[in-house]
């Protein structure tokens, strides 16, 4: 099942959930799960809030939360780029729940490369050297969708952009995921995709957070209300006013850490 399958939503908001593995290299606790409902089988991420690391600058036990946060803006937004997320119960309690995403084997669309293997058209982000020394480069592909994808992190305010979060998945499409530390009231923007910024945001994002502001007066407001706080949904149209006013991809803020770490 694809991410846009019209059942996906319905599978993983009622559908029984079987946990077959955990995914080790997750910070906080997160399972690998077969989800089933009215004869559709797929798999999906589940993670129980009771699995959260706590961290110093988030509120404990929301982590879940904001990740649905993003897939409501996202949807909203009609850019599409984070699979169907819901809170519900699973075995382990109340967690996160989203579709999982097959992804195209060796077909990365951000990656730590030698300088002379950047593919042409690739933005580079960081130089670096390896564990070895050597000289390597962090680099992100100039695709359509990471333009759109650089475009909502800065909406969501998404403090953990990592490589390995941005999906190409075998449908074709790609997709954000692992959006637990985001909507912050504060900028926090951490991202490996910088490779735009001074640049427009494509006309399709524009029209996408026009699409979305009067939504968050209104119904979509009332829908993240039980996910993030009064204060962070103010923030929240903030900062699509502001890009909205002025559609260019910022720069990192030089008094913060603008690069996630680990980066992947």
């Amino acid at each position: 099942m694809h991410a846009t399958d019209p059942a996906a939503l319905e599978l993983i908001t009622r559908g029984e959930i079987d946990v077959e593995g955990r995914l080790v290299d997750a910070s906080n606790a997160t399972l690998y799960c077969s989800i089933s409902h009215n004869g559709i089988t797929a798999h999906c991420v589940y993670k129980p809030v009771g699995g959260e690391r706590a961290l110093w600058d988030f509120p404990d036990g929301t982590l879940a939360g904001r990740e649905v946060a993003a897939y409501l803006v996202s949807s909203a937004s009609g850019l599409d780029l984070v699979p169907p997320t819901v809170l519900r119960h699973g075995p382990f309690g109340t967690g996160m729940v989203q579709l999982w995403v097959d992804t195209k084997e060796g077909d990365d669309l951000v990656d730590v490369l030698p300088p002379d293997d950047v593919p042409d058209g690739w933005r580079r982000v960081l130089r670096a050297h390896d564990r070895f020394g050597e000289p390597a480069v962090l680099a992100h592909a100039e695709h359509p969708s990471v333009k759109l994808m650089a475009a909502l992190d800065i909406v969501i305010n998404n403090a953990d952009r990592k490589g390995g979060h941005v999906l190409h998945g075998t449908d074709g499409r790609v997709y954000g995921v692992d959006h637990g530390i985001c909507m912050h009231t504060e900028n926090k923007l951490r991202t490996v995709l910088w490779g735009f910024m001074g640049e427009m945001i494509p006309e399709e994002a524009v029209d996408g957070l026009a699409r979305l502001r009067p939504m968050l007066d209104a119904d979509l407001g009332e829908q993240l209300q039980p996910h993030i706080t009064r204060r962070e949904i103010r923030a929240l149209r903030a900062r699509t006013d502001k890009l909205l006013r002025d559609p260019v991809y910022p720069e990192p803020n030089p008094d913060g850490r603008p690069i996630p770490w680990p980066a992947f």
